[in-house]
C-alpha cells in the first residue's frame, strides 16, 4: 500500500521537483525458544534467592530467645523488689508476744516479737564467719574472707519464762578475737531478760556449702533444725534487736536480697539487639541488592 501511495505521488512530486524519502522498516527477528528459556531461568533464580531459607529462620531463634530472657529478668526483678518491700513492711509493724504454737511462729517471719526468759550461755553456738550487718545490710568494706571485719554470730538458747520452751536467740555479731566466751564475760548477761527480736525461719543450704554436723557447735548457715537437735531446743529462731552492754552487736537481720536482675536484663536485651541486627544485615538487607 505504501508503494502504491509512493507511485501515485511520485509523478506529481517529480514534476514539481520534490524528492520524497522512502521510509525503511526494520523488522526484528522473533525470540528463539532457547533465549526464552534462559530468561525464565534467570527470573526464577532471582526469585529463589529472594526467599529466606530454613537456616535463616533457625538463626532467628537467638535474638528471639534473648529478648524473652530479658523480659523474664524484668519480672524477676519486680518480684525481688516486692520481697524486699514486704520484709521492710513486716519489720515496721509493732512487736507482738511470741506465740507458743510453732505453726503460728512460722507465719511471723520478719516480724518483731516480745520474749522474756533467761539465757543458757553454756550451750551457745557460733555461726559464720561473716561480716557484721549494719542498717539491714552487710558492711560494704568487709567480705566473707578472713579480714579484720569478719566475725561470728552468737546463737544462745533462751529459756522462756512461765515454764515456756527453750528457743534459739541470735544475740548478735562478735569479731574473731571475741570468738571464745571467756573473752567476753561482761556481755554474758544473767537473770531474766526482756528482749525484742525478729522471727527467722530455716535458711536453705548453698549448693557448694557443706552440711551441718549435729555434734559440732559451729554452723555456716542458719540451720535451725540441726541447731535445735544439737542443743535440745524448739526449732524457733529469733534475731535480737537490742544490744547488751559489752555484748554482741545485735540487729543482725538482713533486709536486703541479692538483686542483680537489672544487669541481667540489660545483658539479654543487648544480646537480642546485636544478634537481631546481625541477622537483618545477613538475610534481609542482602535481598535488597539482588
Amino acid at each position: 500500500m505504501l508503494r502504491c501511495l509512493v507511485r501515485a505521488v511520485a509523478p506529481n512530486a517529480a514534476a514539481a521537483g520534490v524528492r520524497i524519502p522512502i521510509p525503511v522498516l526494520h523488522v526484528v527477528s522473533p525470540i528463539t525458544l532457547q533465549q526464552q528459556t534462559r530468561c525464565i531461568q534467570a527470573v526464577s533464580s532471582i526469585k529463589s534467592r529472594r526467599k529466606l531459607g530454613g537456616m535463616s529462620y533457625f538463626l532467628l531463634i537467638i535474638p528471639g530467645a534473648a529478648f524473652c530472657l530479658g523480659c523474664w529478668q524484668v519480672q524477676r526483678r519486680q518480684w525481688k523488689l516486692g520481697l524486699v518491700k514486704e520484709m521492710k513492711d513486716r519489720l515496721a509493724l509493732e512487736p507482738v508476744p511470741l506465740p507458743r504454737r510453732l505453726s503460728e511462729v512460722a507465719e511471723l517471719e520478719y516480724k518483731r516479737v516480745f520474749i522474756t526468759g533467761t539465757f543458757d550461755h553454756s550451750r551457745e553456738i557460733l555461726m559464720g564467719p561473716r561480716p557484721a550487718i549494719r542498717d539491714g545490710r552487710y558492711n560494704e568494706t568487709s567480705t566473707m574472707l578472713s579480714t579484720p571485719s569478719s566475725g561470728f554470730l552468737v546463737i544462745t538458747p533462751f529459756i522462756l519464762a512461765d515454764d515456756g520452751p527453750t528457743i534459739l536467740v541470735n544475740r548478735g555479731w562478735v569479731s574473731k578475737r571475741f570468738k571464745e566466751p571467756q573473752t567476753r564475760r561482761e556481755g554474758q548477761v544473767r537473770g531474766q531478760q526482756q528482749l525484742t527480736g525478729v522471727v527467722r525461719l530455716q535458711e536453705d543450704r548453698g549448693v557448694f556449702m557443706p552440711k551441718s554436723l549435729e555434734k559440732v557447735p559451729f554452723f555456716l548457715y542458719r540451720d535451725i533444725n540441726t541447731m535445735s537437735i544439737l542443743r535440745e531446743t524448739s526449732p524457733v529462731f529469733v534475731d535480737a534487736c537490742e544490744n547488751v552492754a559489752d555484748g554482741p552487736l545485735a540487729g543482725q537481720t538482713r533486709v536486703t536480697l541479692r538483686n542483680e536482675h537489672l544487669s541481667y536484663l540489660l545483658t539479654w536485651y543487648s544480646l537480642s539487639l546485636v544478634t537481631g541486627c546481625m541477622w537483618y544485615k545477613r538475610f534481609i538487607n542482602r535481598l535488597a541488592f539482588i
